[in-house]
């Protein structure tokens, strides 16, 4: 008898498998506008009727070398949030509502019951972002991965009406920042972080070091990223926004600036914000430099937003009724030829 595909490494009846699984919570993601989802070549999905001269807004991404905390202590259910997280909350800074989102999982050999913890983060992070899963590939490619690993991509579409994209236009010299909290991490940093904490320091993932206030340092590094999406929209419908910033790798220096026009520059006041304890072990267990944490980590900060200094205080109160601790954490300033393009004092 001949060679089959099983043989091989790849395992069609796991696929199957993990189709029928994920199917219940692929429908809970749904929304009205996808004709067509997982199952066929290719997602169908309409556009929503009250927008009148829609753009569409993609993005995509991944979680970096967080994927190695997740194999290290073989938990998997929050890692697709981060997917979600990461890729939805670069549309939304546009002011887009996102519409719909694709996955991209490849693994040597797969195992169903981590896949269906992957995709059920997926999921989960949909509903949050009130966008659809309409489809995705997952991959068994023998030899390309060490055993138990796996990669991770992920695609968003949004929508937007034209005349209300937020594009830098409309920020303007003495505008407020407002800076909403991160949890943590998120997914950018990962490769300085675990060199510090589970290299230099030889931390276990399973201790607690005083710093995290009880939690392990696997908690720490594994917490989910916030998803900004629903945020994003109750501001715009609340406040008069002039852009949004999405603090991914690169920190506030790197990512805030991109929100930005012609002309103008951003200043941050150090100690309006409160920074997460996981920082302060990094940059203390490791002795990293405060502009190299600056220039690598969030600190404590996952989107800021530019709005006028009237609307700042009812900024912070829609922030917090979502669940979102927020603070005014500096401004809009014009900028010379000499002026930086980002200042703390």
């Amino acid at each position: 008898m001949g060679l089959s595909y099983r043989e091989a490494g790849v395992d069609r009846d796991a696929g199957d498998a993990l189709v029928e699984r994920i199917k219940p919570l692929v429908r809970a993601t749904m929304r009205p506008e996808v004709v067509a989802g997982v199952g066929g070549f290719a997602a169908l999905c309409g556009l929503p009727a009250r927008y009148r001269d829609p753009l569409l807004v993609s993005g995509t991404d991944g979680v970096g070398t967080k994927l190695k905390v997740a194999f290290r202590t073989g938990r998997h259910d929050t890692i697709g949030l981060d997917l979600v997280a990461m890729c939805v909350n670069d549309v939304v800074t546009c002011g887009a509502e996102p519409l719909f989102f694709l996955d991209y999982f490849a693994t040597g050999a797969l195992a169903v019951g981590v896949a269906e913890q992957i995709i059920g983060g997926i999921a989960r992070g949909c509903v949050e972002a009130g966008c659809a899963l309409v489809g995705g590939e997952t991959a068994e490619l023998p030899g390309m991965y060490a055993a138990g690993e796996y990669d991770l991509a992920g695609f968003c579409v949004g929508v937007v009406e034209r005349d209300a994209v937020l594009d830098g236009r409309l920020v303007r010299p003495g505008d407020r920042l407002v800076g909403v909290a991160s949890s943590g991490l998120h997914s950018n940093g990962y490769s300085l972080a675990q060199k510090v904490l589970l290299e230099h320091m030889a931390l276990p993932l399973d201790a607690r070091p005083a710093e995290l206030g009880g939690a392990t340092v696997g908690d720490a590094l594994l917490t989910p990223t916030f998803i900004y999406a629903k945020l994003v929209a109750a501001l715009r419908a609340a406040v008069e926004v002039h852009g949004f910033a999405h603090i991914t790798g690169g920190g506030l220096p790197g990512n805030a600036p991109r929100m930005l026009g012609p002309g103008l520059a951003l200043r941050f006041r150090a100690g309006s914000w409160p920074v997460p304890p996981i920082f302060d072990l990094i940059a203390h267990g490791g002795g990293v430099d405060p502009e190299e944490m600056r220039l690598t980590f969030n600190l404590g900060l996952g989107l800021v937003a530019a709005l006028p200094a009237a609307a700042a205080d009812r900024a912070l109160e829609v922030a917090r009724a979502a669940g979102h601790a927020a603070f005014v954490v500096g401004e809009v300033v014009a900028a010379g030829p000499d002026t930086p393009e980002v200042a703390f004092t």
